[in-house]
């Protein structure tokens, strides 16, 4: 669903406010990077880790929390966001409810064996450039392109 779709109920609800994680790695054959699309636990849409304030952590601590506990991705995560994109989230009761979500890169360092949604989710490594065919919102293919562009200019050194 778009957020356009939502009508006249569109700014007659709070957004509801998420933070997120576009991990990456270096592609195999040190050849490039890859980032880390999984699948939501309802749906199986693909998407990148997300979810809601934390208290007592920041924005970017949410994200890597979020990272670790969807998809065992552990690493070093961005100290400013790579942007934010928007979509509508169904909440349990039915009601569509406009999120915004604001984007941390996680330059991943391990994976780990075990973690809190491990076998609810699928994973997804895909170059930066394929990602954006995977997902349905627009703006989170731009942070895909925009991300890409940031590695070609300027690679982390990592493994």
């Amino acid at each position: 669903m778009k957020l356009a779709d939502t009508g006249g109920t569109l700014f007659a609800a709070d957004w509801l406010e998420q933070y997120a994680a576009i991990c990456f790695r270096r592609a195999a054959g040190g050849n490039g990077f890859e980032v880390l699309l999984i699948t939501t636990r309802g749906s199986g849409r693909w998407v990148i880790p997300k979810g809601s304030p934390m208290k007592g952590k920041t924005p970017r601590e949410v994200a890597a929390v979020e990272a670790f506990e969807e998809a065992g991705i552990k690493g070093k995560v961005g100290k400013k966001p790579l942007g934010r994109y928007s979509y509508v989230k169904r909440l349990d009761n039915g009601r569509d409810v406009p999120c915004i979500v604001e984007v941390f890169t996680v330059e991943t360092t391990s994976i780990a064996a075990t973690f809190k949604e491990q076998g609810q989710r699928q994973t997804l490594w895909v170059r930066p450039t394929e990602a954006g065919g995977y997902v349905e919102e627009p703006e989170l293919r731009g942070l895909f392109a925009k991300l890409d562009a940031r590695l070609r200019e300027n690679p982390p050194d990592i493994a």
